[in-house]
């Protein structure tokens, strides 16, 4: 199972939160929607992450074994 558990650590540690993304970044609310409940999102979608949060893919997501 795929989790997003390292993005909200990983906006943590850089100080940005969720209303930043959205009035800032112009990331949607459904994407953080979709990250919070774990839902598949697409790779552009980790790619602007990744640009926007300045990490790596390791940094938004996770594989965790059911």
């Amino acid at each position: 199972m795929i989790t997003y558990e390292p993005f909200y650590r990983t906006i943590k540690d850089r100080g940005i939160t969720t209303y930043k993304l959205i009035n800032v970044y112009g990331v949607s609310r459904s994407l953080i929607d979709r990250l919070k409940h774990n839902k598949p999102i697409t790779t552009v979608t980790i790619d602007d992450l990744c640009k926007i949060l300045d990490c790596q893919v390791s940094d938004i997501l996770q594989y965790k074994q059911e």
